[in-house]
């Protein structure tokens, strides 16, 4: 345990940011499951808001630093690749 008053604090700080976190994280994943799902439906006004509100998440969390923006960036790459992908075999189909 800690002795010192500062170190008290940082302890309780590090509970507070890991439990923020953690929601963010939950957050992220949602949006990503939404995505893929709104890439298999016919719907694609669906996926041009499943995305955009991806983009949103995934700029909002690496801005705050709860995921590092280059994985934010590599995330949007390959959903945004999945969707084209998608919608490049359903007229050949």
């Amino acid at each position: 345990m800690p002795q010192k008053k500062a170190a008290k604090k940082d302890i309780k700080k590090n509970a507070k940011r890991h439990k923020r976190n953690l929601i963010a994280r939950t957050i992220i994943k949602n949006a990503i499951k939404e995505a893929k799902k709104a890439v298999e439906s016919a719907d694609t006004n669906a996926k041009a808001a499943a995305l955009q509100k991806l983009y949103k998440t995934l700029d909002k969390a690496a801005s705050k630093r709860i995921i590092h923006p280059k994985k934010a960036a590599r995330k949007k790459s390959r959903l945004t690749r999945l969707l084209n992908r998608a919608a490049d075999k359903k007229p050949a189909q």
